[in-house]
């Protein structure tokens, strides 16, 4: 393929004469189908390293005829996630479903200067100073479900903590999102988050989907998710109409708004904004979609894991009930004490990072390392070869939270939250999301055991977000002296 010679866009190497994708080492690849059948796409994230570990951190693999090529060393996927939006995108298929689907302009699909209008939108909702104002309300959500799994620990029964956790942070994200209490942990399912649950995997399955059958004749389950789909939209309508009123009936509000949603309209509104009604409820979709599984999960593997080490759970326990003992007392300055904590969060996204690759879409001719990369290449970005390579990390698959405490460890090797330009705007609410949940708990509680229905090693399912299968806990109250101890 002859192309001109481009413009770097990311690391170059110094070699004179360019490779081409196809020039790279791979999988052997079927006519047609490509890698696609090599696959099994709950698992497509182990597939993929388990190739680079064979091939190499620069390999080529083919979704059909389509070529894609895969970056697994972290020097290099930073520097492609820099060139984030000049010169890479999400993939256009992701768009294209969303818009097939109704779904409507977000930040998580916005590329050029639509971006950048959102971005600065969403942003300053997620600031640390409205989060640090809605911290009473965030720590009322994690009292309620202290009192579901006290209720659970009386009752001697498991509790299923994938759907516990995904409604404490849904009922964390509406809350300041639209400022409404729905309460799933006391009231049961909500309606929104009922279709929340069918969106996000129906559009992984597409996206990965050899042929686009949905557009000839309807399955039962894309029937579902086309329900979800326009349910969602109109329930989101709903609550941005009534944020309007409401600042209507209080203009204060556009200068001093209560929650996000409200904060969004107020600069959708400003003259030359560049965002729009659609695009304010098209961000608080994406909040809640985005918000639900990744944190929820990440919760659920950093249990898992301690549980399944008891001298790093011990240690977890002392700190937090030396430093933040009461729940219904907790503070943002204990949050931010809890060091050892937040180094087992950090350790825990290394081993299990919920967005285990990143896949994008080249919008010009560029270079990455020695490779030519046409305008349209796929460039799959592998975040879990390095962190948990023994050049980077000694003793890799090892869960020990103290070597996010030593000032040596290069805390780049793992970003769980991305890198570049387009880093998750809402990291800093996920991280005290999950500390509040993880220090509620062991300051109340003993973990009698974070298991799978049949005791085997919990197994990774991948939909749009990597989450454990089938994880239950059981609890019990620590007594008075223990748990002062």
């Amino acid at each position: 393929m002859s192309l001109p010679s481009p413009e770097p866009a990311t690391s170059v190497s110094s070699a004179p004469v360019l490779r081409q994708i196809k020039d790279l080492p791979g999988p052997r690849a079927w006519p047609i189908i490509g890698n696609l059948l090599q696959v099994t796409p709950q698992r497509i994230h182990q597939d993929v390293e388990q190739w680079c570990r064979r091939f190499g951190p620069l390999m080529r693999m083919y979704f059909g005829p389509r070529q894609v090529l895969v970056v697994a060393d972290h020097h290099t996927v930073h520097a492609v996630l820099r060139e984030r939006p000049g010169s890479f995108r999400r993939p256009s298929i992701t768009a294209k479903i969303s818009a097939e689907l109704g779904g409507l302009p977000n930040v998580f699909i916005a590329e050029g200067a639509d971006w950048r209008n959102q971005r600065r939108m969403v942003m300053a909702g997620f600031a640390p100073k409205p989060i640090r104002a809605y911290f009473p309300s965030l720590v009322n959500v994690a009292l309620r479900l202290q009192r579901r799994w006290q209720t659970a620990a009386d009752q001697h029964r498991p509790i299923d903590l994938s759907t516990d956790l995904k409604r404490y942070t849904v009922d964390i994200i509406a809350g300041l999102a639209f400022g409404q209490d729905v309460n799933t942990l006391e009231a049961g399912d909500n309606v929104i988050q009922q279709h929340l649950d069918r969106i996000l995997p129906g559009i992984a399955r597409r996206s990965l989907s050899i042929v686009p059958y949905w557009r000839y004749f309807k399955l039962p389950q894309d029937r579902r998710l086309e329900h979800s789909s326009a349910a969602l939209r109109n329930e989101v309508y709903a609550l941005v109409e009534q944020a309007r009123q409401s600042m209507q009936a209080n203009p204060g509000l556009r200068d001093k708004p209560s929650n996000l949603l409200q904060a969004m309209i107020a600069a959708a509104d400003q003259p030359d904004s560049g965002v729009d009604n659609d695009t304010v409820a098209g961000n608080v979709s994406t909040m809640l979609l985005a918000g639900e599984d990744t944190t929820a999960n990440t919760i659920a593997w950093l249990l898992y894991l301690l549980n399944r080490n008891p001298h790093t759970l011990q240690k977890t326990v002392m700190e937090i009930r030396q430093l933040a003992p009461d729940c219904a007392g907790f503070t943002l300055e204990q949050m931010d004490a809890l060091v050892y904590l937040d180094a087992a969060v950090q350790e825990a996204m290394r081993l299990k990072p919920v967005g285990p690759f990143m896949p994008l879409e080249a919008i010009v001719d560029t270079v990455i390392e020695d490779v030519r990369v046409p305008k349209g290449s796929l460039v799959w970005c592998v975040m879990r070869h390095d962190s948990v390579d023994e050049k980077h990390f000694p003793n890799p698959q090892a869960f020990e939270p103290e070597r996010w405490l030593a000032q040596a460890q290069d805390k780049q090797v793992s970003s769980p939250f991305g890198s570049g330009p387009r880093t998750c705007p809402g990291r800093y609410l996920a991280l005290l999301e999950i500390k509040v949940a993880v220090a509620m708990l062991l300051s109340r509680f003993e973990i009698s055991s974070v298991d799978t229905a049949d005791g085997q090693e919990a197994q990774e399912l991948m939909a749009f977000v990597m989450s454990p299968v089938g994880l239950r806990m059981r609890l019990k109250t620590a007594d008075a002296a223990t748990a002062a101890s």
